[in-house]
C-alpha cells in the first residue's frame, strides 16, 4: 500500500488509568512502528502528563484538544450526541476527514459504537458492526464475534459477522483460508436455534467462505475454528465466562503452588513456563478488538489497557490498514448483499 507515514488517532482518556497507559503506549508505537500518533483528550490534561514522561520532543506525536470525556455509566447514545467534543468523538472526526489512518480507544465500547455510527456511519451494505475479539487456545487463537455490539441479530447479520471475521482473520492474521465455524449447541446442522439453522444455511452457501459448519463451547477451545460467529449476546457471555474461568484457573495454580513446601519449590523449578503461558493469557499481548462494519479502521481496547496494550492496539490498528482491509470489507460486502436479489 503507497501511503505516507501512518496516522493514528488515539484516545488519551479512554482507559481507566488514563493518560498514562496511552502516553506510554503512543511513545512506545511511535518509536517501534514509526506511526504519527494524534492523542485526542483535554490538552490541559495531557500535554504536562506527556511532558513528565518524556521531556524531549517528539514530533510524532500531537494532542488534538478534546476537552470531554464519555464516562462509564453514562448513556452512549445520548452522551454522544451532547458531549460533541468529546474525545472519541475527536478521532472518529480524525479519521472521517482523511487526518488520521484508524482510530483506537479503551473508552466505554458503547459510546465507540455510538459516536462511530453518528461519525463514520456503516460501510456501504452493512447490516450492522461487529465487535471481535482474539481468544488464545493451545494451538494459538481465534476470533470470536460479535461479543456486544448486537445483542439481538437476524440470520443475514451472522452470514455478514462471518464475512468480516473470514476477511479480518486473512488480511490482518495472515490465515489463508480461514475456517469458520458458527457457535451453537451441536455440531449436527440440524441443531441450534431459530436464528442459528437460518445462519447456517446462508453462510454454507456462500463459496468464499471456508465454512465447517457448527461449533459447539468445548470446540472453540479446541482450536477446531478460526473464526466462531455468534450474536452479539451470547457472544458477549461467553467471553466474560472465558474471562473469569482463566482468572479462577490461574488462582487456583497460585494456591496449590503456595499449598506446601513442595509445591512451593516445584513452582519455583516452573516458573518461566507458567509466566509464558499467563502471558499468552494476558489480553494486554493480543491489542484491542476491531470494530468492524463501520466505515473506518476502528479498534477497541479493553478499560483496564496498560501501556503495552494501547502499543498493541495500534499495531493492530496500523496492520489493519497496511492491508487494506477496509476496501476489502466494503467489496465483500456488496457482494454478499447483491447475491440476496
Amino acid at each position: 500500500m503507497k501511503h505516507r507515514t501512518l496516522r493514528i488517532a488515539l484516545d488519551g482518556m479512554g482507559s481507566d488509568d488514563y493518560p498514562y497507559p496511552e502516553l506510554h503506549g503512543a511513545l512506545a508505537a511511535a518509536s517501534e512502528f514509526g506511526y504519527e500518533i494524534l492523542i485526542t483528550g483535554d490538552k490541559a490534561l495531557l500535554a504536562p502528563a506527556l511532558k513528565e514522561i518524556n521531556s524531549t520532543s517528539n514530533s510524532k506525536i500531537s494532542i488534538i484538544h478534546a476537552p470531554e470525556k464519555i464516562e462509564s455509566d453514562e448513556s452512549p447514545a445520548f452522551s454522544s450526541r451532547k458531549k460533541t467534543q468529546n474525545s472519541i468523538a475527536a478521532g472518529m472526526r480524525l479519521v472521517k476527514d482523511g487526518e488520521a489512518d484508524a482510530f483506537v480507544s479503551a473508552g466505554n465500547t458503547g459510546a465507540i459504537l455510538a459516536n462511530g455510527l453518528i461519525t463514520l456511519r456503516r460501510i456501504p451494505y452493512t447490516r450492522r458492526p461487529a465487535i471481535a475479539v482474539l481468544i488464545p487456545v493451545p494451538q494459538g487463537y481465534f476470533i470470536l464475534l460479535d461479543v456486544g455490539a448486537n445483542s439481538d441479530c437476524k440470520a443475514d447479520f451472522l452470514h455478514q459477522f462471518a464475512i468480516m471475521g473470514s476477511l479480518y482473520a486473512h488480511k490482518v492474521l495472515g490465515i489463508r483460508q480461514p475456517k469458520v465455524g458458527l457457535l451453537s449447541n451441536g455440531e449436527e446442522e440440524n441443531k441450534g436455534n431459530k436464528l442459528t439453522k437460518e445462519a447456517h444455511a446462508l453462510i454454507k452457501n456462500d463459496q468464499n467462505i471456508n465454512f465447517i459448519g457448527n461449533v459447539e463451547g468445548k470446540e472453540m477451545f479446541a482450536g477446531k475454528a478460526d473464526v466462531v460467529i455468534t450474536d452479539g449476546f451470547t457472544g458477549n457471555v461467553s467471553l466474560k465466562i472465558t474471562e473469569s474461568v482463566a482468572k479462577m484457573v490461574t488462582t487456583l495454580v497460585k494456591d496449590a503452588i503456595k499449598s506446601n513446601i513442595i509445591s512451593l519449590i516445584g513452582g519455583i523449578l516452573v516458573r518461566k513456563s507458567i509466566e509464558n503461558t499467563a502471558r499468552t493469557l494476558d489480553p494486554n499481548e493480543h491489542g484491542g478488538a476491531p470494530l468492524l462494519g463501520l466505515n473506518g479502521i476502528v479498534v477497541v481496547g479493553h478499560g483496564r489497557s496498560n501501556s503495552r496494550a494501547i502499543r498493541s492496539a495500534i499495531k493492530v490498528a496500523g496492520k489493519a490498514v497496511k492491508n487494506e482491509l477496509l476496501g476489502e470489507l466494503e467489496t465483500a460486502l456488496e457482494q454478499q448483499t447483491k447475491s440476496y436479489s
